[in-house]
Order: C-alpha cells, then structure tokens, then sequence
C-alpha cells in the first residue's frame, strides 16, 4: 500500500511540474511576472533562512506532524486521504514547475531534496497505514467482524504513528539545520540521502525481521481483547 501510494504521488507530482514548465500560459494563471519572479529570485530560498533555525526546525516538526496526522485519519475513510495528498503534491509540483521553468530547477531540488525525501515517506507511510485501517472496514476477512478488523489495524496504526514522529523529528531537523546551511549541494543532499537510506534500511532489515517473528505492531496476546472461535 505503501509503495502504491509513494508511486502514484511521485508520478503525478513529476507530471504536474512537467506540464506547468512547458505551458507559459498555465504559468501566467498561477501568478503575475512579478509574483513568479519575486518567488524564484527570493522566496522559495528565503523560507528556509528567514528564522532561526532552532525555532524553523520545531514548527516543522509540528507542521508535518499535524500534515501526517491528517494522511493517517483520513485514510481511515479512505477518499480523503487522496484530497490530503493531492493538495501536499500539487503544491510541491506547481512550485517545482515554476522553478524549473525560470531556471532554478537546481535551487528548487538542492533545498527540498535534503529534507523532502524523509519527509514526504514519512506522509506516505500515514497515508498508507491509514488507507490500510480503511480497508480492515472494507473487507475484513472470513475470521474477524469489522469491529475487529479495524480495531487491529487500528492499534497497530498508533505504533506506526508513534515511529514516524521519530521520523518527521529527523526530517525537521534536517530542514532546519541542513537545508538552509551553506554547505554545498551535494552534501546537504547527500545527508538527505543517508538520513532516506537509513530509514528504508531500518524498515527493511528490522521490519521484515519483525515480520517474520509474527509481529504486527498490535497489543500483545493478553494485553487485548480474546476472540471466541465463530463457525
């Protein structure tokens, strides 16, 4: 699920800041010439520099905190989701468009790339996980009512939820600390990459390992609720 919505999201972001780079027209409806050019020149690098990066690095943390919050409830019912998603992608893909168009396509990948790449998965994952608890609803099985299906899932969410502030506490950090620093691009990208590396490697090698142990991220046996066997 989780890899879908990663593809798809990415796909779609690529698509829109391909289509607005080499339409002018649809760039002239985003905004005025001043307003584009006040946006590549100045604001899209001073956003990342214009606070101190101690306070920048907290009210990302809780920015992004609150974006992956709103991917996982939503994906409780499933459609929302796709609209909480869509509004995070389009507004990577318009200003990514616009970027590109004017020339600044190494200013607009060298600032979000260190940071957005943690990031971003992280929102997939909630995304994912949420639409997975929405689904339990959906078809819960020939073993479990829905009650319990989504109750599982649920629980098992929370555990998810937890591990990915960890997660958007790196991702803010980096953003606060690494992206507006003066080290060149290939390092700052660089760090984004190890950070990104790091994570899949944490999931791949220690999930799959937890995985293969039985372990789902839900309540232990005796710490939730006994079934009695349905024929």
């Amino acid at each position: 699920m989780v890899c879908a919505v990663a593809t798809i999201c990415s796909l779609v972001a690529f698509s829109i800041m391909a289509y607005i780079a080499l339409n002018p027209n649809v760039q002239s409806r985003i905004g005025t010439p001043d307003d584009i050019k006040h946006l590549v020149d100045k604001d899209f690098a001073s956003y990342y520099s214009d606070h101190p990066a101690q306070a920048f690095a907290a009210q990302v943390w809780l920015n992004n905190a609150l974006l992956t919050a709103m991917a996982l409830v939503a994906g409780v019912l499933i459609l929302p989701v796709i609209y909480v998603l869509y509004q995070n992608i389009l507004n990577v893909g318009v200003i990514g468009g616009i970027m590109i168009a004017n020339h600044r396509a190494d200013i607009f990948f060298g600032l979000i790339l260190p940071h957005g790449l943690l990031e971003l998965t992280a929102v997939f994952v909630a995304a994912g996980v949420g639409m997975r608890i929405g689904w339990a609803w959906v078809a819960p099985g020939r073993l479990r009512t829905r009650a319990q299906a989504v109750a599982t899932e649920a629980r098992a969410g929370v555990t998810a939820a937890i591990g990915l502030a960890g997660v958007l506490a790196v991702s803010g950090a980096i953003e606060g600390f690494v992206t507006p620093s003066p080290l060149p691009t290939f390092a700052r990208i660089a760090i984004g990459v190890l950070a990104f590396g790091s994570f899949l490697f944490y999931v791949i090698f220690f999930g799959r390992r937890a995985a293969g142990t039985g372990e789902t991220g839900d309540l232990r046996v005796g710490e939730r609720e006994d079934y009695v066997p349905m024929a």
